[in-house]
């Protein structure tokens, strides 16, 4: 009897072909004899995660888990505060965050700060602005979270209305989910209520008045002083995205099927929304998005296994090198993945009460530096499983496999129909 699911979600997977590998994907032309392995004797397919949309991770995971996003879906910024451990509660207005580097407080010269900022110095960066900003008749704290990422949570005496704008110009929602740009102004937008309520007017002004006045703070900080010593790019400014005043109403994944659910996680994001779906969190050290990640990632799961019947691993590396445009990056690091994580894991687990499940939450191309629309590959292994035709984890290869092509919203259905 099969009675064990891991399901790993490597972020940002799925790319494009690249002409330097032969018109191969990243992960086609990584050595992935793990992945492979798991291919030629399981099932494979592609999934469309949300139709029509380039999915944020946070409407993306949502999907991948079973909730329909344009049900369950309200902002980013509460998951990622709960994951943070933000103190959010309804009506207060939370948004996800990037420290970036501006020229002038507008002209955005980087979203991430060059992607060099650490979690280190994003703390120091955090308590200063916490410390020296004040904004009118509205309290706030701002939380670092890894590396340039945070949360921004603002209080006011009413109740804050999430319909506004971003800051950040690189996303917009449509139809009520997050939506990726293709190409975008590299200016900090203003936040413009959608609406004429005076709750989303209120929310605007405080988050552009918080914006400027976090620009006055951090330029003169010590720790920019020497990152732009360093020759290194200041993280300057905080621009904002995905606001929300509430948290999903997720039904428990354990009521639902069942089973037990663990989650092994990277990022904030991932870790709110398992907490929130009920699944208990397996701390893990802060990634490094190297090697030196897997050992522990590969011990703690293997333990979890001994107490919960459900694995959910978000490992993010791929993600990083799709946005830096870093294809070879990419391709190293899908084949650490498979050779620090996944073939120690396979060594260790019984495939035959365990089934693996493997996919990507979306696409990040390397030549689109961004998340897009492609429907990403999957493949599901062990337990009952039957092979197809499908020798190699890849995304040409998976178009073919014998779970053809899924809707996101239905894989976890389909997962647990197979315990």
């Amino acid at each position: 009897m099969v009675s064990k699911l891991i399901f790993v979600v490597l972020d940002g997977l799925a790319d494009r072909p690249v002409s330097d590998f032969g018109g191969k994907t990243p992960l086609e032309a990584s050595a992935t004899p793990a992945l492979d392995s798991l291919a030629s004797r399981g099932s494979g397919g592609m999934l469309r995660v949300i139709e029509g949309v380039a999915p944020e991770s946070d409407a993306a995971v949502l999907a991948l888990l079973g909730y329909d996003p344009l049900k369950y879906y309200t902002g980013r910024g509460p998951l990622e505060a709960v994951g943070t451990g933000a103190n959010f509660k309804e009506g207060m207005l939370a948004l996800r965050c990037n420290f970036a580097t501006t020229s002038d407080g507008t002209i955005l010269l980087d979203r991430r700060a060059g992607r060099t900022l650490t979690s280190r110095e994003a703390a120091a960066l955090a308590a200063a602005v916490n410390k020296k900003v004040r904004l009118s008749k509205a309290a706030f704290k701002f939380y670092a979270s890894v590396a340039h990422r945070g949360v921004l949570v603002i209080k006011d005496k009413k109740k804050l209305s999430a319909n506004i704008t971003n800051t950040d110009p690189a996303y917009e929602i449509r139809n009520g989910i997050p939506h990726a740009l293709g190409s975008f102004e590299k200016k900090v937008r203003q936040a413009v209520p959608l609406g004429s309520t005076a709750a989303a007017k209120r929310a605007a002004e405080l988050v552009n008045e918080f914006t400027a006045k976090v620009f006055g703070v951090m330029k003169k900080h010590p720790v920019n002083s020497r990152r732009t010593k360093k020759g290194l790019l200041p993280a300057n400014i905080i621009i904002c995205r995905d606001a929300g005043n509430r948290l999903p109403p997720l039904f428990s994944l354990s009521g639902r099927y069942g089973k037990k659910w663990a989650l092994l996680a990277d990022m904030p994001l991932e870790i709110g929304i398992g907490g929130l779906a009920g699944m208990s969190l397996i701390r893990l050290p802060l990634p490094t998005f190297a090697a030196a990640d897997y050992k522990i990632r590969v011990e703690k799961a293997l333990a979890s296994l001994k107490k919960f019947d459900c694995l959910y691993i978000h490992i993010k590396g791929p993600d990083i090198f799709g946005h830096d445009g870093d294809y070879n990056g990419k391709k190293q690091c899908i084949e650490e993945i498979d050779k620090f994580f996944f073939q120690p894991l396979l060594q260790k687990i019984s495939m035959a009460n365990t089934v693996i499940a493997v996919t990507a939450d979306h696409a990040t191309p390397c030549e689109m530096k961004g998340h897009s629309e492609d429907p990403v590959p999957f493949i599901i292994s062990g337990g009952k499983v039957k092979a197809d035709f499908v020798e190699r984890f890849g995304e040409s290869y998976c178009q073919s496999g014998g779970f053809g092509t899924m809707k996101g919203s239905e894989f976890m259905k389909k997962l647990m129909s197979l315990l």
